[in-house]
């Protein structure tokens, strides 16, 4: 149930993020969430996998953000 509600606020951050927010700050949040949800599914770790796409969803925020 615990993982549930982190999942459940974690989609919720993330709308609103890429409702409001530039490149850089959508990809570091679509990347939390969706490396938090592969980390639960898969065993490796909700928490683990949100700060490994965290680091990768910024990075691609900015290089869109710089080429764009």
């Amino acid at each position: 149930m615990k993982m549930r509600k982190m999942i459940a606020a974690i989609g919720l951050l993330v709308f609103a993020l890429t409702t409001v927010a530039c490149s850089t700050v959508k990809g570091g949040a679509i990347g939390a969430g969706t490396g938090a949800a592969i980390g639960a599914g898969t065993g490796y770790g909700a928490g683990k996998g949100a700060l490994i796409g965290t680091g990768v969803g910024v990075a691609a925020g900015a290089i869109y953000d710089i080429t764009k």
